[in-house]
């Protein structure tokens, strides 16, 4: 799956996970945002946005491809509900 998604979305996949400051392994604001199909520092590289709110972010987000993918369908069928 990983694989697949960098051939999608055009770059490799960033590190998963980092330690944390206390020394346990935590999952990565980047990976979490490459995930998300986002470009490379649209909400990681935002000044002042602590990880904490980066990760709130892109956790209450919404793929953006699924969207397109979501509102195309619905476009499309009324369409075909109004001919």
């Amino acid at each position: 799956m990983i694989r697949r998604w960098e051939n999608l979305i055009g770059r490799p996949a960033p590190a998963p996970t980092e330690r944390g400051p206390r020394g346990g392994i935590r999952v990565t604001a980047e990976f979490g945002e490459w995930m998300m199909g986002l470009p490379a520092g649209h909400v990681t590289q935002v000044p002042g946005l602590e990880r904490k709110h980066q990760l709130r972010a892109i956790g209450n987000g919404v793929v953006p491809q699924q969207a397109y993918t979501a509102f195309q369908w619905l476009i499309e069928r009324a369409q075909r509900k109004s001919e």
